[in-house]
């Protein structure tokens, strides 16, 4: 059976107010009845048993997550006690898996996408894990076909198709950084790049290896925990050994410098909730172009997001191209095209120590 692991300690401040230090953007229901992280999990069932699956969070969301999650075993809700990017947490994911199964295939995925429908993402990684089955040293990710060029997303220039495969898949040529806008365009117009969506398979042994050869002194510190699992002493030489690694991303750190990769083309569909103007996306908008959740009346009102909770309800006259996100204690209001200054504000926060509203 495949083993999963999922990253869920981001701190998603651009959704402000909505996401706080204890409630981020994965642990928030932003469509549907579920969570993101929870959504996540589900979309999982039957191809990767809840034994089988290792949440990645940070120490302060390990209580919160292991409410929202009560199948998965205790002791898989890992919290990491530093903020160190995607390598170490891949690393410290693929030692716990190879602890338990040294064989190990896993796939590693955000808890903050949304992917449907779910049993065309299965039928794509199942495909993935065959792929990396019939050569253990493969590192494969899914690429998602730009519909425009997107700066937010890191791209990934494809290369020769597979001929035996039986999803489009190719070799990588390489992995691109997020593009300023006239890159993208080129990106786009070349027709053989495709989004990074930050899905991966591998074995757990081969990603394993891979940090040790790029990344030993990483490494070092990554088998010295590995060592400890099972032991009384794990939670110690966590602490100690995560918080000694100095981070960078697993795209810098394996991805950008190993060479048996291929991108499969998603069959799915994907989209990373970044920010408020994502929404739109998830929820649909109505006849003013306006996307809401919650109790709202709009007058000359149009192409808003407006999200209010526990009946509070909110008017707005005479707006246009706004959010407006109110919360029990604080309320949002701004431009859509000053939505990427909204991680300012919590940056305000902190600097004022008004610690109550982050």
């Amino acid at each position: 059976m495949l083993h999963a692991m999922i990253m869920a300690g981001g701190a998603g401040t651009r959704f402000w107010p909505a996401s706080r230090k204890l409630t981020p953007k994965q642990l928030l229901t932003l469509s549907g009845d579920r969570s993101m992280l929870q959504a996540t999990c589900d979309r999982l069932k039957g191809l990767c048993p809840p034994e089988n699956l290792l949440i990645v969070t940070n120490k302060l969301l390990v209580e919160s997550i292991a409410k929202q999650l009560p199948e998965i075993p205790a002791d898989s809700v890992i919290g990491e006690p530093a903020k160190r990017d995607t390598a170490p947490c891949v690393g410290l994911a693929a030692a716990w898996v190879a602890a338990k199964d040294p064989d190990a295939t896993m796939v590693v995925m955000p808890a903050d996408h949304v992917i449907g429908p779910d049993d065309v993402f299965q039928d794509a990684l199942s495909h993935a894990a065959d792929l990396v089955e019939k050569d253990p040293t493969r590192i494969v990710t899914f690429g998602i076909k730009p519909s425009y060029p997107a700066e937010a997303f890191g791209y990934i220039d494809s290369g020769i198709e597979l001929s035996d495969a039986r999803m489009p898949t190719f070799e990588v040529n390489r992995f691109c950084e997020k593009p300023d806008v006239e890159t993208a365009k080129k990106f786009v117009a070349a027709g053989t790049f495709f989004w990074n969506a930050g899905i991966f398979v591998w074995k757990a042994k081969t990603i394993l290896e891979a940090l040790a050869k790029f990344e030993p002194q990483m490494s070092k510190h990554i088998e010295t925990i590995q060592n400890s699992i099972g032991t009384d002493q794990f939670p110690h030489t966590l602490e100690a050994e995560f918080t000694a690694i100095k981070g960078t991303s697993i795209d810098y750190a394996v991805l950008e410098r190993y060479e048996n990769r291929l991108v499969v083309e998603a069959p799915f569909q994907w989209d990373d909730l970044g920010n408020w103007t994502a929404i739109p996306r998830l929820k649909g908008t109505d006849d003013q172009g306006n996307s809401v959740d919650g109790e709202h009346i709009g007058i000359d009102t149009e192409n808003s997001i407006v999200r209010t909770e526990n009946g509070h309800l909110i008017v707005t006259v005479g707006m246009k191209d706004c959010i407006v996100v109110h919360t029990p204690d604080a309320t949002l209001v701004a431009n859509k095209r000053d939505e990427s200054a909204i991680k300012q504000v919590v940056a305000e926060l902190e600097r004022r120590d008004m610690k109550g509203y982050l």
